[in-house]
């Protein structure tokens, strides 16, 4: 039996047009350090092949998630502005909203409720 790729139980990344999409399992809720790795680099690649990466990454079904996602999340930001990029959370439930006020990263993300709503915002901007 083949062994599993992590980050392919953890995300799936879809390219819609302009953008990517990043949705996200609840997986992450327990997410190690090694894993954490794996992940960044798996985005950051996708990244790379964008000129502006516009990305939505979508928390839809994920309850709260620790610090090593939360770095995930800032190396995925940190790659998108570097290259003139943009990116926007959607579907984050109450519990990681309130994880994000606590940690003052709502004023760096901007939260969504769906992805069309976040793909029109970042189309507007």
């Amino acid at each position: 039996m083949e062994p599993l790729n992590p980050s392919q139980d953890v995300l799936v990344i879809q390219h819609h047009g302009e953008f990517v999409v990043i949705a996200v399992s609840p997986v992450v809720e327990s997410l190690d350090f090694t894993l954490g790795d794996i992940l960044a680099e798996t985005i950051l690649n996708t990244l790379r092949t964008s000129e502006q990466p516009m990305v939505v990454v979508d928390l839809t079904g994920v309850e709260l998630f620790g610090s090593m996602f939360l770095s995930v999340l800032l190396r995925c930001w940190k790659a998108c502005v570097t290259r003139g990029g943009m990116m926007v959370l959607c579907g984050a439930g109450d519990r990681v909203r309130e994880l994000l006020k606590i940690v003052r990263l709502d004023v760096l993300w901007p939260i969504y409720k769906t992805r069309e709503e976040a793909m029109a915002a970042l189309t507007s901007d």
